[in-house]
């Protein structure tokens, strides 16, 4: 299958994008850790690891583009919101930490790994609690009632994912509910938020569109490399998510394929993921690739991706609104 993206300059880059709001990503980037306030030493030092160790800043960066696209002006309060954004994304991550055991994020030691479970838990805890001290500050209660069933879903999407770790019969319909959770709710909060503080909510459900469908694009194709990408740039090695028995688009569509065409094939790859015993890695990955499951993720990729471009067609057409576009592409273009 091939892919493609509907941009004449293919040789975009993430810098790209980050340079259309650059002012606003430098200051919104000091006030993530400008934010943290606690008086107990070990909440900051683990709470500044966590950050330092932070990766691209992309929602906060989403949140920068949608404000600067419905008023072209730098609003300080919008920047304090994509810090707070980012804030709640890095709690999460700390939670997904302790949950998978990871000793590396981005080839830096996980906070669980530099201390302990229990403290990374706690201060994962304080970043969430932090985050909604803050939103107060708004003084928007359709904000707040945003991010807090925005947080919740999360939280259930993460639970979801647990639920079903180990499944064999974990189907595309739980995987979706689990990456609308986890995933791509945090994605809906970064537009929704830009849209509250511009005053501009008849563009709340283009906008919430553009969030969920970019972010279901992501996770899918973040799912995709899990088993045809380059371990130096994920960060982890190739088949870990079966190892640790996630329930994912082209394991489940895999099994699927397989118990159609071949039952040798799917008792080893439905084996492993009920015991996450990964010892023949290579093979299981090479059954998967094999199995057709990742043409048809990618191109389920592709449909979430021209999803998220359309609901950004609905929406004011200037410079950020290309960089928004352009984030879209890059995405993809991580399969081809």
């Amino acid at each position: 299958m091939t892919l493609s993206v509907s941009s004449q300059n293919n040789t975009i880059n993430y810098q790209d994008i980050l340079n259309i709001v650059a002012e606003d990503f430098a200051i919104m980037d000091k006030q993530v850790f400008g934010s943290l306030n606690s008086k107990v030493q070990l909440v900051m030092s683990v709470s500044q690891h966590v950050i330092n160790a932070g990766g691209k800043r992309m929602r906060p960066l989403i949140t920068l583009l949608c404000s600067r696209m419905l008023d072209d002006q730098p609003s300080k309060r919008a920047m304090h919101l994509a810090a707070i954004t980012e804030m709640l994304h890095t709690a999460t991550l700390v939670h997904d930490d302790v949950v998978d055991e990871s000793g590396l994020r981005r080839g830096k030691p996980t906070a669980n790994a530099t201390w302990d479970n229990p403290t990374a838990v706690l201060v994962g805890d304080y970043l969430i609690a932090r985050s909604f001290n803050l939103l107060v500050d708004f003084k928007d209660l359709t904000l707040l009632e945003i991010f807090s069933a925005g947080t919740c879903d999360i939280a259930e999407g993460e639970v979801l994912q647990l639920q079903h770790q180990h499944d064999p019969h974990a189907t595309e319909e739980d995987y979706m509910r689990i990456i609308d959770g986890k995933t791509s709710r945090l994605f809906m909060m970064a537009t929704q938020g830009a849209a509250l503080l511009q005053n501009k909510p008849d563009l709340l459900p283009a906008l919430s569109r553009f969030g969920q469908h970019f972010g279901n694009a992501f996770q899918i194709i973040d799912d995709v490399l899990d088993y045809s990408g380059d371990a130096k740039v994920m960060g982890k090695n190739m088949g870990d998510d079966l190892a640790e028995g996630k329930p994912t688009l082209p394991t489940i569509k895999a099994l699927e394929l397989l118990k159609q065409d071949n039952q040798k094939d799917y008792d080893l790859l439905r084996v492993a993921v009920q015991t996450g015993n990964a010892d023949n890695a290579d093979q299981l990955i090479k059954i998967v690739q094999d199995s057709g499951a990742l043409a048809y993720c990618q191109q389920r990729a592709l449909e979430e991706t021209k999803l998220a471009q359309q609901a950004l067609n609905e929406l004011p057409n200037n410079i950020y609104r290309e960089g928004l576009q352009q984030l879209t592409e890059l995405a993809i273009s991580r399969l081809v």
